[in-house]
């Protein structure tokens, strides 16, 4: 009878049982670290696609970008495209880690041989590819509203161009929001507009979503390691102090590497309908043969200053909603379970009497 008594306990939770919440998660530390990070961002697309706008003015430092951005649009030039950039980071931070949580140990269990570097990385990089399908064309949205500024400034640059802001010019009308633009862009060029540089983008985010993960997942390793053989430990250093040191450090390292693929991605992004690019590889010859290697690593000071401090923010805030709420949540199912065993042995030892 105990036997049988002992063999209806509920059996713990799966290793997946918590997977789902990675999701959620994700996508509030995705937005939270872009929100928070957005100026930044701004600044850096407008630096990468100067040469679009206007190929003879001189190339402006971060700072000159900063006053240039500031004396013309005012604080709220360097929100624009904030809506579509915060629409991108939800879905991209959801499928980022959900799935890299899922796909680490599918791939840890059905396949050992890759090893735990390999694993993190294809999974960062399979996340990031689901994402891509809403990121892209939200990202699509943002940059063309990032270096249009406001309205006035917009039209200052058409007539310094000597282009009609018009359907079909070389450069595109006016943006009032993300669905006036969204429907704007799908009027004039359709769905291929809202994916303009989908292959680029995926060029930059695939290594770069498999890097950052792999440089995290290493940091963790040496700071664990750091803390074992120095017998460290203090309530300071707790998981989410630990995500925003390692976060931000794995995030710029990524960023000033794919630096490049950046570069490439926003220009054809944000080229419009007169096409200056005629593809990947013939933007990266285009730049190289004209720009040289400062052409492709243009931008790299503010890509960093935004990824550092946006993928600190991101990874502490993930590892602090996993520390209030996952970890409570284990505990609170296994004192569940051990209340079930514990009134099942009380009900087996009072049959035996």
């Amino acid at each position: 009878m105990a036997d049988q008594k002992s063999s209806t306990t509920p059996p713990p939770p799966p290793p997946h049982f918590f997977v789902w919440r990675e999701f959620l998660w994700g996508a509030i530390a995705g937005a939270f670290g872009e929100g928070m990070m957005h100026p930044i961002d701004t600044i850096k697309t407008r630096i990468q696609s100067q040469a679009i706008l206007d190929s003879k003015q001189k190339s402006k430092t971060v700072l000159q970008m900063v006053r240039s951005v500031g004396s013309s649009d005012g604080l709220r030039g360097f929100y624009r495209g904030f809506a579509p950039g915060i629409t991108g980071s939800l879905a991209t931070g959801a499928t980022y880690f959900g799935f890299i949580e899922s796909t680490k140990k599918w791939i840890d269990e059905s396949h050992p041989s890759l090893g735990g570097h390999w694993s993190h990385f294809i999974a960062g990089a399979m996340g990031d590819t689901l994402g891509s399908f809403v990121y892209v064309p939200c990202e699509v949205l943002k940059q063309r509203m990032q270096i249009q500024g406001t309205e006035s400034s917009w039209n200052l640059i058409a007539m310094k161009s000597k282009v009609a802001m018009k359907p079909g010019s070389p450069v595109y009308g006016y943006y009032t929001g993300m669905f006036q633009a969204g429907r704007s862009i799908l009027k004039e060029q359709g769905v291929r507009g809202l994916y303009a540089g989908y292959w680029s983008t995926l060029a930059r985010d695939l290594p770069f979503a498999g890097l950052m993960i792999v440089f995290y997942e290493a940091l963790k390793e040496v700071t664990e390691y750091g803390k074992e053989k120095w017998k460290y430990s203090s309530s300071f250093l707790n998981s989410s102090v630990e995500g925003l040191v390692v976060g931000g450090l794995a995030g710029g390292m990524s960023a000033y590497l794919t630096t490049p693929l950046d570069v490439i991605k926003t220009r054809l992004q944000v080229q419009g309908s007169t096409i200056r690019y005629n593809g990947w590889f013939d933007a990266l010859h285009r730049i190289w043969l004209i720009e040289g290697p400062t052409g492709l690593f243009r931008g790299s000071v503010p890509r960093i200053t935004w990824y550092f401090p946006a993928s600190a923010l991101m990874f502490m805030a993930v590892e602090f909603l996993r520390d209030q709420f996952n970890d409570n949540n284990v505990r609170e199912i296994a004192q569940a379970s051990l209340s079930v065993e514990s009134s099942d042995s009380e009900g087996s030892l009072e049959e035996a009497s």
